[in-house]
């Protein structure tokens, strides 16, 4: 796998001036936490299913979520599951490249099963998304993931928790709630992939919703628990997890109340206005503005509900030839000592030592998502991937 591995190798070369790296199901877990892109969910109850996955890991989708969980009703599961094992069966027939495949269970009985009942096919999958996750229901969970590991002989079942419970959002409970959280994932470090937030939920405790003219960065009271989280569990002193960004619910048009998010010129200065007129037409905009400011948070990676999110979310990835020019420069051996520089671009300041360690994550970034030619821009980007 690897990230825009869809479109040609000489379109790719045209956009890269270092290309996204190929990384395995084997990889290691910093590198892949990093790759996880875009992770699209479905329901697992969808009867064409290994076609689905097939269909999107050809459109550039690296990581997939079969839910179990709440996209499906509850009289639904036992069919779910039924279907989960025969469309394992039907991925299996063929030797072709699929994405990184995680199951979205309800409760932690359903993992040593689900691995059992898939029997062989079961080298398709990942891992297990692990819903609701709070210090005492984590823990049923996790060990759930490391027995049916061990008991089944596999090489590496990863678990990604959900963090959406109300104990997150509500004042009083926070603290404990966080560090309770933090207690039980790093007794299972090896198998945490990544941590997920549930905002759709945390938003659900107070009755709110928000809008496509709003990111969940404008409701106040989920922006405090996203930096919440990334303060207690994203640390970038080597102790904290990869943290992704929240869901995008939208993806037709809405009666707006804001002008557009998204600036005309970079479209113009392509000749695709047409491409910023559709983006804007699906809500689009507002997504892009949630992805940087994502990652402007310290989340990476995104939940995606709709395939159309996917190619957004992994554009606004890559690294700019600028980001990888001051990350090069902060991280050179003889400024190991620190020190100011003015950046090539001669626009900034790079201070080596605050800068470093948004200097490493900026090199990771460019590891799996790749870095940008000197004259390509996000618009060269999405429309190369769209193109496909």
């Amino acid at each position: 796998m690897r990230h825009f591995g869809h479109i040609s190798p000489t379109v790719r070369k045209d956009l890269f001036h270092q290309e996204p790296v190929e990384f395995t199901a084997a990889s290691p877990s910093r590198l892949l936490s990093a790759a996880l892109g875009a992770t699209l969910y479905s329901p697992a109850t969808r009867p064409h299913l290994a076609a689905d996955i097939r269909k999107q890991a050809a459109r550039g989708v690296l990581s997939m979520v079969l839910c179990l969980e709440d996209s499906i009703s509850d009289a639904e599961v036992g069919s779910g599951e039924i279907n989960l094992i025969r469309q394992f069966e039907a991925l299996d027939e063929q030797d072709d490249e699929l994405p990184l495949l995680f199951i979205r269970v309800r409760t932690p009985e359903q993992i040593p099963d689900l691995v059992r009942r898939l029997g062989g096919t079961a080298r398709h999958l990942a891992g297990f998304v692990l819903p609701k996750f709070t210090e005492s229901r984590g823990t049923a969970f996790l060990d759930a993931v490391a027995e049916a590991e061990s008991r089944h002989g596999m090489s590496r079942l990863y678990a990604m928790p959900v963090l959406e419970t109300p104990d997150l959002l509500h004042l009083e409970t926070r603290v404990e709630a966080l560090a309770g959280i933090s207690r039980t994932v790093n007794r299972h470090r090896e198998h945490v992939l990544a941590l997920r937030l549930g905002v759709t939920d945390f938003c659900s405790a107070y009755g709110l919703r928000r809008t496509p003219d709003m990111t969940a960065y404008d409701v106040q009271i989920v922006a405090g628990v996203i930096a919440d989280v990334v303060n207690v569990l994203s640390r970038a002193d080597g102790t904290g997890f990869t943290v992704t960004g929240p869901v995008w619910e939208y993806f037709r048009s809405q009666q707006r109340l804001f002008k557009p998010q998204l600036r005309r010129s970079p479209f113009l200065e392509e000749g695709v206005e047409e491409l910023r007129t559709a983006l804007i037409e699906h809500d689009l905009d507002g997504l892009l503005r949630e992805i940087e400011l994502d990652r402007a948070n310290g989340l990476l990676g995104k939940t995606c509900i709709h395939p159309a999110h996917v190619t957004p979310v992994h554009a606004l990835s890559v690294v700019s030839h600028e980001e990888f020019s001051d990350a090069q420069d902060i991280l050179r051996p003889e400024r190991g000592g620190g020190g100011v520089m003015r950046s090539a671009y001669t626009n900034k300041m790079n201070e080596v030592k605050p800068h470093r360690a948004w200097a490493e994550r900026t090199m990771l970034r460019a590891e799996v998502f790749g870095v940008a030619r000197e004259e390509v821009g996000f618009v060269d980007l999405l429309t190369a991937g769209l193109q496909v």
